[in-house]
């Protein structure tokens, strides 16, 4: 057995641990980038915490998802006014932006050099400014990864700034911020989380260390999905899902993903398709296709009994046979109303360059069983009715 596993230099987790920030923030010093969504007023608390410790802050916001220019103009910013410490405060994509561009604003070159697929793939070779992380969202886990996902619309593609050094010094995970999403980004960014948890158990890279954060995360998925996006209110589910956020970008970044995440970054690339919606849309259809792939080609796999696994946990029965898990998948994504492929503008047209471009993707790597061209056509079709 060998694996490796690195996350954040330290993760704060629980209401209210926001008001613990700022102290901690001072050790990196009193100028300071916050990388926020669209919305900066959203970070205003933060701010007025940071300023009574003596911090400046200067707001970097980010609208949707980053793109290669978006975070070379926030690491110029930070270069000029001679920022010491980034903090990412919003959403998997505003946490994303402040990796990448405290990383940018130490190392030359365009992002290009650094991302891979489509640029260069270059090892960063300085340390990055130091990054904190504030999620917002219950559901991408970045505050505990390793990559920067950033989006090229002239590739019409999204990939990966990756390396150790973009791990969070901090990352502070307070279950409060997340009270007052709405509706559909609850379930998307929710269902993200499940999907973070199903693809690393299943993971060839899976270890035992990432096998307890999914085991950990997925019941609380299962028994508070639902529950926060009926009752958006409660606050021990918003808990849960807080932590099934952090537990599935734990297991994620040490153990990979798989043909969900494959698909995300060419279809983010290509459609104006949030990623965790996407997510949602293609992980029952990945799911039962997976389960075919393997049954027929490998039929020995120990990602079989992790799927019946799944099913047991989210399910609550003992003895759940892996199409329960997949069922139940499917009638969660119903309830909570994810909207398909298609309507994001995905076309028969669109699969095959979508399948191809996905059988190149990263996260491709970590599925359970290499997918043929037709059974990832298959996902897709799936996924678009």
């Amino acid at each position: 057995m060998r694996f490796e596993f690195a996350t954040a230099g330290r993760i704060l987790f629980g209401p209210g641990t926001l008001k613990e920030l700022p102290a901690l923030a001072r050790t990196y010093g009193t100028r300071a980038l916050v990388v926020t969504g669209s919305n900066p007023d959203r970070a205003e608390t933060l701010r007025r915490m940071m300023a009574d410790q003596g911090i400046t802050c200067r707001t970097c916001p980010i609208a949707g998802e980053p793109t290669l220019e978006a975070v070379e103009r926030g690491a110029e910013t930070a270069r000029q006014e001679g920022i010491e410490f980034v903090l990412g405060f919003g959403g998997g994509s505003a946490l994303d932006a402040a990796k990448a561009v405290a990383a940018l604003a130490t190392n030359a070159g365009p992002a290009l050099d650094y991302l891979e697929i489509i640029g260069r793939g270059r090892p960063l070779t300085k340390p990055p400014l130091p990054f904190l992380a504030v999620p917002t969202t219950a559901g991408t886990g970045a505050e505990v990864t390793r990559n920067a996902v950033i989006a090229s619309p002239v590739h019409r593609v999204k990939a990966s700034l990756r390396s150790p050094l973009l791990l969070a010094r901090v990352a502070v995970v307070d279950p409060e911020l997340t009270r007052d999403l709405p509706p559909a980004l609850t379930a998307a960014t929710g269902l993200d989380a499940l999907t973070q948890l199903i693809e690393p158990y299943v993971s060839p890279r899976a270890h035992p260390l990432t096998d307890g954060f999914c085991v950990e995360g997925l019941p609380r998925v299962a028994r508070s999905l639902r529950r926060v996006w009926e009752a958006p209110g409660d606050a021990a589910a918003r808990e849960d899902m807080a932590l099934a956020s952090l537990l599935s970008g734990l297991a994620l970044a040490n153990a990979g993903l798989g043909a969900v995440h494959g698909f995300a970054a060419p279809v983010g690339g290509r459609f104006a398709a949030p990623h965790g919606a996407v997510c949602a849309a293609l992980l029952p259809h990945a799911m039962e296709v997976n389960l075919q792939a393997l049954r027929s080609r490998q039929p020995e796999s120990p990602a079989l009994k992790r799927f019946e696994h799944i099913a047991c946990l989210l399910t609550g029965r003992s003895g759940a046979v892996a199409e329960e898990g997949v069922a139940w998948v499917r009638e969660v994504t119903a309830h909570l109303q994810i909207p398909s492929l298609r309507s994001y503008g995905v076309t028969e047209a669109d699969f095959v360059p979508l399948a191809e471009a996905a059988a190149q993707a990263s996260s491709m790597k970590g599925n359970p069983v290499e997918l043929t061209t037709a059974e990832r056509i298959e996902i897709l079709r799936r996924a678009s009715r």
